[in-house]
């Protein structure tokens, strides 16, 4: 993990989106970069498994950075018809196709994540809320998608009093390019976690599990993570 030069006291503030993923690792270490006071923000909803949040904790407290873990679990009944949120629906396996995608969207989950984020940039007097859309998700998760971060920007301008600035600094770049700049930026991707299971070692099977090795791989680096056999780890 990269050190991050000290943050000017009067430098303006965002409010990061952090889950502990690759794309938010990169997000959060990028707003670092300018300059800007961070506050990290993680969300419980009852997902299958808590490995990403435990990550970010750990990189926010190494950071020194001010994170929040919301618990809203109590909405799980609304959004749990997803293999992320149901522990009983098969999780599927290969490269992302529409109907693994599918299987894995968390009904409108990221209005909601959005809609608290900017409710603490607005009680906390922050004047931007940074999350990881990135173009390789624009394929079926809509609320990836430019339409769908414009709406919500315009919305988070009118919604309250002091205007909050929606920035997704990743919005038409694949995740390869994000790993890029990352890597440029000296960050260690062995302090996130991808894997839509819970286990010790990441499958290196699951849609998202691929996704990052063709990144890596793209790259011409190899991942620091540890998958669950030495084949699995590469693409």
């Amino acid at each position: 993990m990269s050190s991050i030069p000290p943050v000017a006291a009067d430098s303006a503030t965002t409010v990061v989106i952090y889950s502990g993923g690759m794309d938010s690792f990169t997000v959060l270490h990028r707003a670092l970069r300018e300059g800007l006071t961070v506050h990290a923000l993680s969300f419980d909803y009852g997902q299958r498994h808590a490995r990403e949040l435990d990550t970010a904790r750990q990189v926010c407290t190494t950071l020194g950075v001010p994170h929040q873990v919301v618990d809203i679990r109590a909405i799980h009944g609304l959004i749990n018809n997803s293999a992320l949120t149901n522990p009983d629906q098969a999780m599927p396996h290969g490269d992302y196709a529409a109907d693994t995608l599918r299987a894995t969207v968390v009904p409108n989950r990221n209005m909601i994540l959005l809609s608290l984020a900017i409710a603490k940039a607005v009680n906390i007097g922050a004047e931007r809320v940074d999350y990881g859309a990135h173009g390789g998700d624009h394929i079926l998760y809509s609320d990836c998608r430019p339409e769908f971060v414009e709406a919500m920007n315009h919305v988070a301008g009118i919604a309250n009093f002091e205007p909050v600035t929606l920035h997704a600094p990743y919005l038409s770049s694949s995740k390869a390019e994000i790993l890029r700049e990352g890597l440029a930026m000296g960050l260690n991707y062995r302090h996130t976690w991808t894997c839509y299971e819970g286990r010790e070692l990441a499958c290196g099977v699951c849609g998202s599990c691929r996704e990052r090795l063709a990144a890596f791989a793209a790259n011409g680096v190899t991942d620091p993570l540890p998958y669950t056999s030495d084949t699995a780890g590469q693409r």
